[in-house]
């Protein structure tokens, strides 16, 4: 393993943090959480008729489209092969709202703006993206909040499951991974964020986020480092 990543997203609080104890993450206790990568958030086919104001905001998105393509996605998908090749737990999480109208939603994805998508969970923008789509013994839980904990009965799950350790990646690193990544911490579990299985807006929104939350609610590692944290319990 190496040591980059004790010296990295280090933010003001932790910039003369010296002992930083080795990760070790037995397998029996260790779940991987994938956070909506979902159809609605990957539109980026060039072709597709857009009005003016939409090609412009899809020229807007473009560095991220790129990231998710050739960075997130194969980092997520090497995570899944992985851990399902070790036969660990894998789990999804997806912004879905469970009426028609989107009642249910929490009032952070109902306020005007970025957030206020309807999604319901039976149609086709709310499904996984088949790039990294679960199989069908993996759990998939609908959530109505930006936490994954908060909003599904997840704690409970990762209860029962005997997990300790959830490794997380998933969009955006400033939302959804973030407020999940808090979540998981304040309830005592060890959080691992994969840095390059994560995108925010921007890879400056990225980074910053990353910076933020490492080494109070998580340790932010690369693949290959949580890959080989992984130990036989």
């Amino acid at each position: 393993m190496s040591k980059n990543w004790k010296f990295a997203y280090r933010s003001f609080y932790y910039q003369d943090l010296e002992d930083i104890p080795n990760i070790v993450l037995l397998e029996k206790e260790t779940a991987l959480l994938v956070i909506d990568l979902q159809n609605v958030y990957l539109r980026d086919d060039p072709n597709l008729p857009r009005s003016q104001r939409e090609q412009k905001e899809y020229e807007k998105w473009l560095p991220f489209f790129r990231r998710m393509r050739t960075i997130v996605l194969p980092a997520v998908q090497k995570l899944l092969a992985e851990f399902r090749n070790r036969k660990l737990r894998i789990i999804f999480a997806r912004i879905a709202c469970l009426t028609p109208d989107g009642s249910d939603r929490s009032l952070s994805q109902r306020r005007p703006g970025f957030n206020n998508l309807l999604l319901p969970a039976w149609e086709e923008p709310s499904q996984i993206l088949p790039e990294v789509a679960p199989l069908p013994q993996e759990i998939v839980l609908c959530k109505t909040t930006d936490s994954a904990l908060t909003g599904t009965n997840l704690r409970l799950l990762l209860h029962n499951l005997g997990i300790r350790n959830v490794v997380v990646c998933g969009i955006f690193t400033d939302q959804c991974v973030s407020s999940t990544v808090r979540s998981l911490a304040d309830e005592s579990f060890n959080v691992v964020v994969a840095e390059e299985g994560c995108a925010a807006g921007t890879d400056e929104l990225h980074h910053k986020e990353l910076e933020i939350i490492n080494n109070i609610y998580c340790q932010v590692m690369s693949v290959e480092d949580i890959l080989e944290a992984l130990h036989p319990n």
